[in-house]
């Protein structure tokens, strides 16, 4: 089979390798059919990321099950599929308490397509074959009506975007939203903004300095605002900073109303000093980390096909696989590759 290998800074090959093959009965083998960029993965490409190759890439999508263990009961073959790009066993500790990303069974941040920080072993997406474990706590079958294209990101970026404000709009319903979009988390901002609206939030502001982004912020209902993430637009129960660096970070908190919520999901490489004194005043809560993307997706594949929300619009750019390469190293905001 080939899969897609990350060499280094601007350098990507299809390479030949071994099929993988079921040797647990908890198993599935997948055939990636739609696989998306990560809002990380334009970083990595172009070397502004710490991610070492060579490794397999791409970490996010959709895959039709090929063969199923004899323990396996929720998928069959023939089904389609959102594989969550973090390894899971849905029994542990961490997982019963939806902290899938954190899975105890195995060695820590394990996922595929990252490389060393991942787990070389599990290999990427953008493959012609994956090996799933733990199948029946892992894959989410796509509901019908639902194209894999449309939520190849679920396995990731939707499922970021989707904790930032699913969970505080339960709590204050209709709350109003703003989203400092950015370069750091492209379309997880954008995501972000969408959601807000499909989850009954009666206002959603997305902030940014790119036409582009601005533009697709509008299509999902959000509110556009052109200006750079330090610009003062209000004070709203609900912030997400996806702009990247500590001025947007701060600039997020001080921009969260009393009582608000916080959520950073930008990767900050640097020591940043938060303005603890105004948080402590104005009992602001603060929440940074990665997303636990398997308990999620459910929930998203429910908005999607009952059409209260279209992650499609985030999608800037859809290829045929075979044009992958040529197309990853553009760098679009959302690339979906199909097949």
């Amino acid at each position: 089979m080939q899969r897609l290998v990350l060499d280094g800074p601007n350098s990507l090959r299809w390479e030949d390798t071994a099929e993988p093959a079921l040797t647990a009965p908890d198993q599935a083998l997948v055939r990636p059919i739609a696989v998306a960029t990560c809002d990380i993965d334009p970083a990595v490409i172009q070397g502004r990321f710490p991610l070492q190759g060579p490794y397999p890439f791409g970490h996010e999508g959709v895959a039709e099950v090929l063969a199923v263990g004899d323990e396996v009961t929720t998928v069959r073959p023939g089904d389609k599929v959102v594989v969550p790009f973090q390894i899971s066993c849905g029994t542990c500790d961490s997982c019963r308490r939806g902290r899938t990303g954190n899975c105890r069974s195995h060695p820590f941040m394990s996922s595929y397509g990252l490389g060393p920080m991942g787990g070389v072993h599990w290999g990427g997406l953008w493959s012609d074959l994956a090996l799933v474990p733990h199948a029946d706590a892992m894959l989410v079958p796509l509901p019908a009506g639902v194209a894999p294209a449309t939520v190849a990101s679920a396995s990731d970026n939707i499922a970021d975007a989707y904790r930032t404000v699913a969970p505080h709009l339960a709590d204050f319903p209709g709350a109003e939203v703003l989203v400092l979009g950015g370069p750091a988390a492209t379309s997880i901002g954008l995501y972000a903004a969408g959601l807000a609206l499909a989850l009954g939030s009666t206002r959603a502001v997305y902030l940014d300095t790119d036409p582009e982004r601005l533009a697709i912020a509008a299509k999902l209902g959000a509110e556009p605002i052109e200006g750079k993430p330090t610009e003062r637009v209000g004070r709203f129960p609900i912030t997400v900073e996806a702009a990247g660096g500590a001025k947007a970070l701060v600039a997020a908190i001080r921009a969260t109303a009393n009582d608000g919520v916080c959520t950073s999901v930008s990767i900050q490489s640097q020591d940043v000093a938060l303005p603890m004194l105004e948080m402590y005043s104005r009992c602001c809560t603060f929440h940074t980390g990665r997303a636990h993307a398997r308990p999620a997706i459910p929930q998203i594949l429910d908005l999607v096909a009952t059409c209260r929300f279209d992650p499609g619009v985030v999608t800037t750019r859809t290829v045929a696989w075979e044009d992958s390469i040529d197309a990853l190293l553009d760098g679009p905001v959302k690339l979906v590759a199909t097949r």
